[in-house]
């Protein structure tokens, strides 16, 4: 008798007293078996056939592919059969669907049982074929990916679509490209949307792309935030500039992305990613003003960025110090460019024992901190240089005394810089008042290395000071005032920071903040802006403002400012006006160890 297991796996097979263990497979038309028949769509699809003793396939009735069914008592099941079927594998039935996209099956012959009940595939409905929709994906991929339009024209190409799905009908490139830009029109105008239902204003920051040619692209991003205090940064306009060092270059380009994204009156800041000229900012300025009603009289409209200061400071460094740069320069170049040089200075390297693990490295002389690189390790290597022309007799530039001296000031001016442009682009999401800590921080060096005795020393501090305080004077109103809005320092931390950078002229100087708050703060006043919730620490009686991403910053720590806790100590004791004037929130003990190590430094 069959075990259950095998009528199961068996339902087409009629045991005869002269059938095999298996049997064979016997029409149900004309001997009807009382076992239970398999119910699967799949079985309209293919039949099952004996290829040896106690093997069968199963053969698909369109293309004739077999598949494997059963080994003895092993049955492979028939999954891999429905993925042939509902897949649209199969590329016999997908030439022979009808559009209708009823479930295929076996016309039934004259005299055949009634119809029975159909049982359709969960996956039927993915091999419906949608040509559009295929064009708006395709069209996605190209932009993602940043692939050329002209690709569909490549026969290779079209012969690789026409074998995946035959019924997609590949386009010409105009229609592809039109895709693409509707495609970025209908995606423009939810950006619009965006823009539109924003509570505050859009901060610009605009960058110039140089191209082969002599044209230029003025690209314009757009920085804000929605009503659900989320940050969003989009390119908003990319504007082909074919005098880019022209004075209205930037006034032609600004103007177009106001007018085109409907920014009159919504503009907070706009921010430099390059150089620009005095005179071209001149022309911006009254553009700006006719466009947009200004903040503050216009002083948060046009700002530095402070990547390109401090690139455009390290440049002044490394000119200034030019010829002595070379001389090194050409020092590494003479041991790294031979392996028998490299071998003789690190195996003097040895003999010496000097303490340190740097190795030298040759520059790029369009990234300024791979020269910083290459000067602090020769520096910490310049007893190995000392020695080495007893060793190599055509190494004859050796760096004198006084040219160690010039490259040990040019390293500490460099260092500056560098721990600043570190720490600024190791955050994740760096805020303003990291920005405002390391531009004050510098500030405070500089003033330090002015009264040095070494002529060179002053010279190079002068002339870094010099750029520092322009990029302050465009810019310190905007960074403290950020640094006020934050409840864990206020006014306190602009007190405090500018008492130790102007000494007797800081009170005037904090007035300029503080009556630019009042100032900003009336000018708000008067928006009809809807109101916001309000986000507040959970278990924590909502003393405490949330400020998402505060472990990321590169703020100040318990452990860091103790003067500055001090200062508040001895401050807190004045009368408040104001929200301003009120106790400043606790900071948290896990905000960044840098700063706060920089800020007992200085």
């Amino acid at each position: 008798m069959d075990t259950p297991h095998e009528m199961m796996l068996t339902p087409y097979v009629e045991k005869t007293p002269n059938s095999d263990e298996y049997g064979a497979l016997t029409n149900t038309e004309q001997q009807p078996s009382k076992r239970r028949k398999k119910k699967s769509i799949v079985w309209e699809h293919f039949t099952i056939e004996n290829v040896s003793a106690g093997c069968r396939r199963a053969y698909c009735k369109q293309c004739k592919q077999s598949f494997a069914y059963s080994t003895g008592s092993k049955v492979a099941g028939t999954s891999h059969l429905k993925r042939h079927i509902a897949k649209g594998i199969c590329a016999a039935l997908l030439r022979n669907q009808d559009k209708s996209h009823l479930t295929p099956s076996t016309p039934a012959s004259k005299g055949s049982d009634p119809p029975k009940r159909r049982y359709r595939s969960p996956n039927s409905s993915s091999i419906m074929f949608d040509q559009e929709r295929c064009c708006h994906e395709f069209t996605r991929m190209i932009i993602m990916h940043d692939y050329q339009p002209h690709m569909v024209e490549n026969p290779g190409f079209v012969s690789f679509v026409q074998n995946i799905q035959p019924r997609f009908n590949v386009r010409d490139f105009n229609h592809f490209q039109g895709d693409c830009i509707g495609t970025y029109l209908a995606e423009k105008q939810s950006v619009i949307k965006l823009i539109e239902g924003i509570p505050g204003r859009i901060c610009l920051s605009l960058d110039m792309w140089t191209s082969s040619k002599t044209v230029a692209y003025a690209v314009i991003t757009g920085h804000f935030v929605d009503s659900d205090w989320k940050l969003h940064r989009r390119i908003l306009s990319v504007v082909m500039e074919p005098y880019p060092d022209s004075d209205t270059a930037l006034s032609h380009a600004v103007s177009e992305c106001l007018s085109d994204w409907n920014l009159e009156g919504k503009l907070f800041s706009l921010t430099f990613d390059h150089h620009a000229t005095e005179s071209a900012l001149g022309n911006l300025r009254p553009l700006l003003a006719i466009k947009n009603s200004h903040i503050l009289n216009g002083q948060f409209l046009v700002s530095k960025c402070i990547a390109r200061t401090l690139s455009s400071i390290a440049d002044d460094v490394l000119t200034a110090g030019s010829v002595i740069v070379k001389k090194i320069r050409d020092c590494v170049k003479n041991v790294k460019l031979s392996e028998s040089n490299e071998a003789k200075f690190l195996e003097l390297k040895e003999q010496l024992q000097v303490p340190t693990e740097r190795s030298l490295c040759l520059d790029d002389l369009t990234q300024w901190n791979t020269t910083y690189f290459m000067l602090i390790a020769a520096l910490e290597l310049k007893e190995v240089f000392s020695c080495l022309d007893n060793s190599d007799p055509d190494y004859k530039e050796v760096p004198t005394r006084d040219d160690w001296m010039q490259i040990e000031t040019l390293c500490t001016c460099l260092k500056v810089l560098f721990d600043a442009a570190s720490i600024l682009s190791t955050i994740s999401n760096p805020t303003v008042i990291t920005f405002f800590h390391e531009v004050w921080r510098i500030h405070l060096e500089l003033a330090r290395a002015l009264a040095s005795e070494d002529p060179f020393t002053c010279s190079l501090s002068q002339m870094m000071q010099e750029k520092i305080n322009k990029y302050w004077k465009d810019c310190g109103l905007i960074l403290a005032a950020a640094v006020v809005m934050d409840p864990r320092f206020k006014m306190k931390l602009v007190e405090f920071s500018f008492n130790k950078l102007y000494g007797d002229e800081a009170p005037a100087y904090i007035k300029i903040v503080d009556d630019g708050i009042h100032e900003l703060f009336h000018e708000y006043v008067t928006l009809p802006l809807p109101l916001t919730p309000t986000y507040t620490d959970e278990g924590n009686g909502g003393s405490n403002v949330k400020s998402e991403g505060l472990q990321s910053e590169s703020l100040l720590s318990d452990n860091g400012l103790t003067d500055f806790d001090v200062f508040i100590m001895e401050t807190s004791s004045q009368q408040m006006k104001s929200e301003l004037d009120q106790p400043t929130v606790t900071r948290r003990s896990c905000c960044d160890e840098n700063l706060a190590r920089n800020s007992n430094e200085c």
